[in-house]
């Protein structure tokens, strides 16, 4: 399993540049970019696969600077957006033609082509032309040609973007196969559900840099700037395993505490992400409609966009937004005893 490590890479492209981007994907790791559209990180995607030279700044895979590399010593595979695939050929054409070009003359192309279509889920396509494949059908084509020399690290550039929705779904439980066999992979998109859904750590892009790092959980609970905050979006975002009760009533459990939702997702291990401004919070005990009540202690507040964010300890961090009048009339000082509340239709879960 190989590591990647990105120093201090800038680059200037008319008004728009990188600086000194940093950061790091272990070998074996599902490691997303994740910002907003412009902030840089289809860029570096493609100055890591060597298709735009960098102007400072180095790019280490498996220890080794390849920042120098040409594109095709660099060991790494591409997938862009729109799968960039070759009309002229068809399926079986497509995933071979790393094969032919790096290695003219080599036994096996054949094999090795049915085994990625295979892997990826394209053995019925091999002699179709790529006008006549749906997006999910030339996305898996366009994988299997990037997994075709056995990439060190695999880029992806917004892979699901264009996909519907159970067509994504499918395409991430490939891509988690793909990672749980030990691929490096480098992702990069604006969605934060599929960041939370795909990466094992995240990068935060903004304007051209990486302003955070971490984990799910760690970025989307504490955000280490304002505007991390305001784009990420989510500060009550949980792990754990959906079980279902009655009808579309279901149990989520995490970190010890038992939170119920209305879902038709199946059982299973996923994430809740409970906004902050449909949480309510008392300083005694009150009858409500809302299913789930906890009791907890205030641990710190602060001033948000809408409000002041109250942060209270209920078993796990829960944030709740209040306005400016509500945080003074309540009194809410840390280390105060409160109880909170939201409804199980206020809960949205997220299936691994």
């Amino acid at each position: 399993m190989t590591k990647l490590k990105v120093r201090d890479v800038s680059v200037r492209l008319g008004r728009f540049g990188l600086n000194r981007v940093n950061f790091t994907a272990a070998g074996g790791e599902y490691f997303v970019l994740l910002g907003m559209s412009g902030a840089g990180k289809s860029v570096i995607l493609q100055i890591i696969a060597g298709i735009i030279p960098a102007s400072g700044g180095q790019i280490f895979l498996g220890g080794k600077d390849i920042s120098a590399e040409k594109v095709q010593n660099r060991k790494v595979g591409l997938v862009f957006q729109d799968s960039a695939l070759f009309p002229h050929m068809n399926v079986f054409s497509n995933i071979a033609y790393p094969l032919r070009s790096m290695r003219p003359g080599a036994r096996g192309t054949d094999s090795r082509v049915r085994e990625l279509a295979q892997m990826t889920g394209v053995s019925h396509l091999l002699d179709r032309a790529t006008s006549n494949l749906s997006g999910g059908e030339a996305q898996r084509v366009a994988l299997a040609r990037a997994l075709a020399l056995e990439p060190e690290c695999l880029l992806l550039d917004e892979p699901l973007s264009a996909l519907d929705v159970q067509t994504r779904s499918e395409f991430r439980r490939l891509l988690r196969e793909l990672n749980r066999q030990g691929q490096t992979i480098v992702h990069v998109t604006h969605d934060y559900e599929e960041a939370a859904l795909l990466a094992g750590r995240i990068g935060v892009m903004e304007n051209g840099t990486v302003v955070q790092e971490g984990s799910p959980a760690e970025v989307f609970q504490q955000p280490g700037s304002e505007f991390v905050a305001r784009f990420v979006g989510i500060r009550n975002f949980f792990s754990g395993t959906l079980t279902r009760e009655r009808g579309p009533m279901c149990r989520f459990r995490t970190a010890g505490i038992d939170i119920a939702l209305l879902s038709d997702e199946p059982p299973g291990e996923g994430f809740v992400v409970i906004r902050a401004e449909d949480v309510t919070i008392m300083r005694n005990s009150m009858p409500s409609s809302a299913i789930n009540n906890f009791r907890g202690a205030v641990t710190g507040s602060g001033p948000a966009r809408m409000g002041t964010e109250i942060m209270v300890d209920i078993g796990v961090p829960l944030a709740v937004l209040v306005s400016d009048d509500s945080a003074g009339s309540l009194g809410l000082a840390e280390g105060t005893t409160v109880w909170v509340s939201f409804k199980a239709s206020a809960i949205k879960f997220i299936r691994k």
